[in-house]
């Protein structure tokens, strides 16, 4: 039969048009990539290890997680802001990928190469002394320190880090002077502590292990409430100083993916947090977690954006 040439074009124009939903591949409907920024072994690699596994499950698809190391933890994240917007590659972000475009160039920009899917947890930080010292209290400690100004050294894990901006911010509000100094990171920090080349460590819970062996004494918190893990361990708002700092951490993937794939996603991992497996390799790393929804944990980067700017220029991070 010879179709007339309007019906021609009818069949042409809905032979153009996409298969109805019905005929679409629902979302998962093959493995998720899940890039992690630290090397394999590490706290940072089993905590998103067992995630991705929990939210696999959930998923109904295995979740791979896929280690990319280096840059203070940003290249994980600043390597996805090319991928496909699918839902099926995400990564782990935090503050130093905030940072890092304001230290040195990078292939992304914080504010717009990224899809903020959910925050997860945080890596508290404290203030740590040996446990055969004299000091039992940060009163104590401090009023040592104001007794023999310049004589007392403080580790932290880097310029710029929480554990550097704490002990700057106790010594202002005490008016003591104490030496930080910066080492790459907390494994470096706390041998040098039990080694005897510093006073004290302002550091993140790489100190889990020496407090709970009883070769080092938790001093204070630096988050907004004590730890359940130390619950005699105060903050330093409860001390009178008006300062606490934390690092979140959460899932990202590239800008643009569908919002009902991000609703999926978010669900995921919101109900992988609650798993037990998850919760427990959090508390073995004296971790809580730290649940901020999609818009909540948008909302968090781009306010945290310009700080972490602030804290490239106060000290000295960008890199010629």
């Amino acid at each position: 039969m010879r179709l007339s040439r309007r019906a021609f074009i009818a069949a042409l124009c809905a032979a153009a048009m996409p298969l109805p939903q019905a005929f679409a591949q629902p979302f998962p409907s093959r493995p998720i990539t899940l890039v992690c920024p630290w090397p394999p072994g590490g706290g940072g690699d089993l905590q998103l290890r067992t995630l991705a596994k929990a939210a696999g499950a959930i998923l109904g698809q295995n979740m791979v997680v896929e280690n990319r190391p280096g840059a203070t933890g940003t290249i994980g994240a600043g390597s996805i802001v090319r991928a496909k917007p699918d839902g099926y590659t995400l990564a782990q972000s935090h503050n130093a990928v905030l940072r890092q475009p304001y230290v040195t160039p990078t292939s992304w920009d914080a504010a717009k190469d990224f899809t903020y899917i959910i925050g997860v947890s945080d890596n508290p930080f404290g203030l740590v002394v040996k446990a055969d010292s004299p000091w039992r209290t940060l009163q104590e400690f401090i009023e040592h320190a104001r007794q023999h100004p310049g004589t007392v050294t403080i580790a932290v894990p880097g310029k710029g880090s929480p554990g550097h901006q704490m002990a700057d911010q106790v010594a202002a509000a005490r008016a003591i002077q104490w030496t930080t100094v910066p080492y790459k990171g907390t494994a470096d920090s706390l041998q040098a502590l039990i080694g005897g080349h510093v006073t004290a460590a302002a550091e993140s819970t790489g100190w889990v292990p020496y407090v709970d062996s009883g070769r080092a004494r938790l001093l204070a918190v630096f988050s907004d409430r004590r730890m359940k893990r130390y619950p005699n361990a105060p903050t330093l708002k409860e001390l009178g100083i008006n300062a606490a700092d934390y690092s979140p951490w959460g899932i990202v993937g590239p800008a643009g993916i569908d919002p009902a794939v991000v609703r999926l996603l978010h669900d995921a991992f919101r109900k992988a947090m609650e798993e037990p497996e998850f919760t427990a390799v959090l508390g073995a790393l004296a971790q809580e977690p730290v649940y901020m929804g999609s818009d909540d944990y948008r909302k968090y980067a781009m306010d945290a954006i310009p700080f972490q700017k602030t804290l490239v220029e106060k000290y000295g991070l960008k890199q010629n």
